[in-house]
């Protein structure tokens, strides 16, 4: 699973920015990601999915927008991306379901 960035120019901006003003903050960070990671029996596309599972239910369009791009340079079918966030509806409803499918949407037609 592609999650470790290798240089912040990799990063969008903000992100970038935080890891080239405090690297041992970054370091950290990306340790923890890591961990967590590998904290668990779930296999590469299960933890992209759960990842952008939950970037859908905080209703952040950057992260749907980095963990989509990620799946789908990870080989994840734009259909598995799309069903997550059909998976979503009876949880936080079908308006902020539809907008995570158009997030998803941007990068998968």
């Amino acid at each position: 699973m592609a999650d470790t960035v290798e240089k912040p120019e990799e990063l969008p901006s903000i992100a970038g920015k935080l890891a080239e003003q405090h690297p041992e903050v970054w370091e950290e960070y990306a340790d923890l990601g890591k961990a967590c990671s590998e904290a668990g029996p779930l296999d590469d596309d299960a933890k992209r999915l759960v990842k952008l599972g939950l970037a859908v239910g905080a209703q952040s369009e950057g992260a749907v927008h980095s963990h989509v791009r990620r799946a789908l340079d990870e080989g994840i079918a734009p259909e598995e991306l799309r069903h997550v966030a059909i998976l979503s509806i009876p949880t936080i409803g079908f308006p902020k379901a539809m907008a995570a499918l158009t997030w998803i949407d941007d990068l998968t037609e």
